[in-house]
């Protein structure tokens, strides 16, 4: 049997290609670790889909921490590495598919419902917190339903786009490839995993305030500036197989 070294090794040389616009943290961190975890978890004999489930059960703990649990300092820490754990765990499930041969459809659909569950709960975890913590309704409390919004459509969005595309053979984002790491530094605040940092302040609440709106704002921006460029895509697309 491979050592975890080669193994390790063989993951490195069959990466599979940037998607074109994916961010820095998620390139740069939060792969190579999901590498080491998906190398550790196919020697210890574990299934895509276990990976996935430890994924969740690091993010999801994290997630009820935060809605739940007493605000405190040692907690945004805690808080902040489950949430981490749990997205370079994400990152390692499909890492372990390839090891042994390639994913399934249920699997493939098990990853994006845990996905699309995280997304949401995240930003509600953070608007139960918040109301504890504040102890009445005020308009802070709107950033975290926006941020619930932008953050469950820009995914829905972005599945949509490969699947539409896919079933017209027009190549997605992941097989186009190309992004730069220019490009990746732009789009690094708008990161799952490096939002994942704003929650080392949430003992700090009012800094946790100013950070947690500035990531939504950069959201908004994103999801407002991607949602006309995949308009136009579409119509591009459109375009295309009419006039062939």
């Amino acid at each position: 049997m491979a050592t975890m070294r080669e193994t390790y090794n063989v993951l490195l040389s069959a990466q599979k290609k940037r998607a074109r616009g994916a961010p820095a943290y998620s390139i740069f961190v939060n792969r190579p670790v999901g590498r080491l975890l998906a190398t550790l978890a196919f020697h210890l004999g574990w299934t895509p889909n276990q990976v996935t489930l430890v994924s969740a059960l690091f993010t999801f703990t994290g997630i009820g921490l935060l809605a739940f649990a007493p605000l405190s300092v040692p907690l945004g820490v805690a808080i902040w590495l489950l949430l981490a754990l749990g997205y370079a765990w994400d990152s390692a499930d499909g890492q372990v598919a390839r090891l042994r041969g390639g994913g399934s459809l249920a699997g493939e659909w098990l990853d994006h419902v845990v996905d699309a569950v995280k997304t949401s709960a995240l930003h509600l975890a953070v608007l139960i917190g918040a109301y504890r913590w504040l102890g009445e309704v005020q308009p802070w409390l709107l950033v975290p339903i926006v941020f619930t919004i932008v953050a469950n459509s820009t995914f829905f969005a972005m599945l949509l786009n490969d699947l539409l595309k896919q079933k017209r053979g027009v190549p997605t984002a992941i097989e186009r490839g190309g992004s730069s790491t220019l490009r990746s530094l732009l789009v690094l605040p708008t990161d799952y995993g490096f939002l994942c940092l704003a929650f080392v302040t949430w003992g700090w609440f009012p800094v946790f305030q100013v950070v947690y709106a500035l990531f939504a704002l950069a959201a908004v921006l994103f999801w407002a500036a991607a949602l006309v460029k995949w308009f136009r895509d579409m119509t591009a697309v459109d375009a295309a197989l009419t006039s062939a």
